[in-house]
């Protein structure tokens, strides 16, 4: 396949869809021309500028802060506990982030949706677990409600004046999504016998439709209800959470490990049962030219697999077939329970098949991956990028990126081409990537997901990467292939959901979990944001500066 990229470039900047991490489904829309300094109201001076600017990375650090390379500047949006309304604060621990604005001509005014993705008890309810030999045979009701409350994602409109993006307070589109919030099982099965169910939880990644809602994605769902675990014979048993949740909502495990679409109109919510139950890092959408759907998503754990859906109706993600990826023949493996009679040996109909994927996919022989987490389609090239985070099991201590290439460039193709791109380690300069992100001249711009526990130990592994970083690779220039660090973390966080405003001059950045290592809230490990009362917290900022603004022009100097 051709990937027009002249396409995918001429659409960005009018919008109204973001750009950093560009929903597929979008690629082709606008008009063809090829874009110049003229048409982007770049002048000589202006070029000139940008091609002086030297793109300098850092060096490693573990110093308790936010950096950034020169040319770069951030400011915070939010940050946990913020007031969004009169009836709701920010969550906890933001993970993805995306914006769509209100006007495709004013690429200043829109909705952000975050992502919340888990607790620290300590922080958030003031429960410590480090005290209890059996802990959670000691929590309250109370802790647990408040824990649920900033958990999900939030729904707050931004708007950027002179520079820098304000929350604009109270207004109507501002909500919260919990954990107690209830929502639709979009499919025609009750699953535990109901067909509503409440809340979300362990939100990670996450995506955008065609139809201009947010896709979140049930990450480690286990954490909070427990699973139920099947022995050799199908007989069922409940594995107890390591929150303890379930002690006083008793809520089926199988409600959660999806893919949720909200409305942002009004913050409704249904689960995607087709795409399957597991450990959901993303949901990354491609339109195809009848308006069916392809959907790429991550199983984020050890030795688990990589999945794509296929609709089989235009505009929708309640019907289709679910494929797992057998990576060393490069075949799409159907997950159906029809048409594979070693499913129908184990499991009674399609529904239980979907609820119970992981079993499902490794029945049929899939490739068992290094914990699969972000997924991205190269505008360039038209490669699905996948990050490989590690497996500690498999001494693969530091990822990398697979490339999968569908055959004749067909996103619903059956059969592929997978090659590593890029392996973390340190003659690359990074360790185990994590979320991914194209911006508007095609760089590759990926984060660092280096466990809290494992970073900056002297006799570890990860020493020479200190902090979790942000990292470029140029796609053009004299920079063109580089690990470039544009960004380093504060102590024990991490830089997640990456995503450029429309016009490309803001990057939306959450910082993770500072001071995650925490055992005493009077002596934190980190004091980011810097804030009077000196704890630690999860923030999304806004990066911008003229640095921002070479990256997303480079297509432009390389012509010019």
């Amino acid at each position: 396949m051709e990937y027009n990229r002249r396409k995918f470039i001429s659409f960005l900047g009018k919008a109204s869809l973001s750009t950093a991490v560009l929903p597929p489904f979008l690629i082709g829309c606008g008009n063809t021309s090829t874009p110049t300094a003229k048409t982007l109201k770049m002048d000589s001076q202006i070029l000139d500028r940008l091609k002086k600017l030297p793109l300098n990375g850092l060096s490693p650090s573990n110093k308790d802060d936010l950096l950034l390379a020169t040319g770069l500047d951030y400011h915070i949006i939010i940050r946990w506990g913020d007031e969004i309304s009169k009836n709701d604060r920010f969550g906890f621990n933001n993970d993805f982030t995306c914006f769509i604005p209100f006007d495709d001509d004013d690429p200043t005014d829109g909705l952000l949706w975050v992502n919340h993705e888990y607790v620290n008890p300590l922080f958030v309810s003031g429960f410590d677990f480090e005290k209890y030999e059996n802990p959670t045979a000691h929590r309250t009701k109370e802790q647990v409600d408040k824990e649920m409350y900033n958990v999900g994602g939030s729904i707050v409109r931004i708007k950027e004046k002179d520079g820098k993006w304000k929350v604009i307070k109270n207004d109507p589109h501002n909500r919260r999504i919990t954990a107690k919030t209830p929502m639709e099982l979009n499919w025609d099965h009750p699953i535990k016998g109901a067909s509503t169910v409440i809340g979300t939880h362990s939100n990670c990644s996450g995506g955008i439709t065609p139809w201009k809602t947010f896709l979140t994605c049930e990450e480690n769902y286990d954490s909070f209800f427990g699973e139920t675990v099947y022995d050799q014979d199908g007989r069922p048993a409940h594995r107890d959470s390591s929150k303890g949740w379930e002690k006083f909502y008793p809520y089926p495990p199988e409600h959660y490990g999806w893919v949720v679409e909200v409305d942002p109109k009004d913050g409704s919510a249904q689960k995607h049962v087709a795409i399957g139950r597991y450990a959901h890092e993303c949901c990354t959408l491609y339109e195809l030219s009848d308006k069916r759907i392809v959907a790429y998503s991550g199983d984020d754990k050890n030795n688990e697999h990589l999945y794509k859906f296929i609709s089989s109706e235009p505009g929708s993600l309640k019907e289709g077939t679910l494929y797992v990826a057998d990576t060393v023949n490069g075949k799409w493996l159907p997950l159906d329970w029809q048409t594979q009679p070693a499913l129908k040996d184990r499991f009674k109909d399609q529904t239980e098949v979907l609820v119970r994927t992981r079993e499902a996919a490794k029945i049929l022989g899939a490739t068992p991956l290094n914990r699969p987490e972000d997924i991205e389609i190269d505008p360039i090239t038209g490669s699905v990028f996948v990050s490989l985070t590690n497996n500690y099991d498999k001494n693969d201590f530091h990822g990398s990126i697979l490339k999968i290439e569908e055959t004749d460039g067909k996103y619903d193709a059956l059969t592929f081409n997978a090659s590593t791109f890029m392996a973390g380690g340190e003659e690359n300069g990074f360790s185990c990537p994590d979320n991914l992100a194209f911006d508007m001249a095609g760089n590759l711009w990926f984060t660092s997901d280096m466990s809290g526990s494992k970073m900056n130990k002297e006799d570890g592994l990860y020493m020479a990467f200190k902090n979790n970083s942000l990292f470029v690779v140029p796609r053009h220039g004299k920079d063109q292939g580089k690990i470039i660090r544009l960004a380093s973390a504060p102590n024990d966080a991490e830089l997640t959901g990456p995503w450029f405003s429309p016009d490309g001059k803001t990057l939306f950045l959450s910082v993770q979990h500072p001071g995650e290592q925490t055992t005493d809230l009077n002596d934190p490990t980190s004091k980011w944001p810097f804030d009077k009362d000196g704890i630690p917290k999860s923030s999304v900022v806004a990066i911008t500066g003229n640095l921002i603004e070479k990256m997303n022009k480079l297509h432009i100097l390389e012509r010019a």
